[in-house]
C-alpha cells in the first residue's frame, strides 16, 4: 500500500460503491471502509471485495462486536475499523487473518489493543485528543506502532499532524458524503493526495 490514507465511505449505497471505490484507487487511496451503519454495508463491502479486493483493502468500520468481524470476513472485507477498543473484536479479526483498527484515546486503551494483537491504532476523535496529545501518547507507545488519526484531520492540517507523528489518516466526511458523485469523490480524493503528499515532515537538528 503506498499511501497511509483510509477513504471512509458512511451512507454509501450498493448500487454506487464499485464506482466511487474505483475513482478512490484512481486516486491513490488504497484502504477503503464501509461503516456498518450505512445502508447495506455488508453488500457494498462484498461488491467491493469482488471488483477491487486485489487492487485494495477493503473492509468495515464502526464494528463493534465479534459476529460483526465473521460478518465482514464472510463477503470478503479483510479490514476492520472500530471507534473503540474491544478487545474480543480484535482477536477475532487478527484470528481471522484481517487487519484490525480499533480506535482509542488512552494509554490503557493503546496499550490494551496492542496486547491483543491490533495491526495499528486509530486516535478517534483525533479532534478531542489534539495534536500536544498525541504527541504525548506517541512518545510512550512502541516503536513502529501506526497511529492513524481520524476525525478533525485534513488537508490544511496534514503538515502538523505528520510532524507531530501521526502515521495515517482516515477521511471521513472530508472526502465522501451521500450524495457525491463518484467524480467528485474522485477529485476530492486527489486533492487530499496530493495535500498529504506536499506535507513535508520538518527536518529535526540535533
Amino acid at each position: 500500500m503506498s499511501l497511509p490514507l483510509i477513504g471512509i465511505l458512511r451512507g454509501i449505497t450498493p448500487d454506487e460503491v464499485v464506482e466511487v471505490g474505483e475513482a478512490l484507487l484512481d486516486a491513490g487511496i488504497e484502504r477503503i471502509e464501509v461503516p456498518l451503519n450505512s445502508p447495506e454495508p455488508l453488500e457494498s463491502i462484498r461488491r467491493l471485495s469482488e471488483a477491487l479486493g486485489e487492487r485494495a483493502l477493503i473492509g468495515a468500520g464502526t464494528v463493534l462486536h465479534v459476529s460483526q468481524v465473521r460478518e465482514v470476513h464472510a463477503v470478503g472485507g479483510r479490514l476492520v475499523v472500530s471507534p473503540n477498543c474491544r478487545p474480543a473484536v480484535i482477536e477475532e479479526s487478527r484470528r481471522l487473518g484481517m487487519v484490525s483498527l480499533p480506535g482509542i484515546v488512552t494509554p490503557s486503551e493503546a496499550f490494551d489493543a496492542l496486547d491483543a494483537g491490533a495491526s495499528g491504532l486509530k486516535l478517534f476523535p483525533a479532534v478531542q485528543v489534539g495534536i500536544e496529545g498525541m504527541k504525548a501518547l506517541r512518545a510512550v507507545l512502541p516503536s513502529g506502532t501506526e497511529l492513524y488519526a481520524v476525525g478533525g484531520i485534513d488537508a490544511g492540517n496534514f503538515g502538523e499532524w505528520r510532524a507531530a507523528g501521526v502515521a495515517g489518516a482516515g477521511l471521513g466526511s472530508a472526502l465522501y458524503k451521500p450524495g457525491r458523485s463518484a467524480a467528485e469523490v474522485g477529485a476530492k480524493a486527489r486533492e487530499l493526495v496530493a495535500a498529504w503528499q506536499l506535507a513535508e515532515v520538518p527536518l529535526r537538528l540535533g
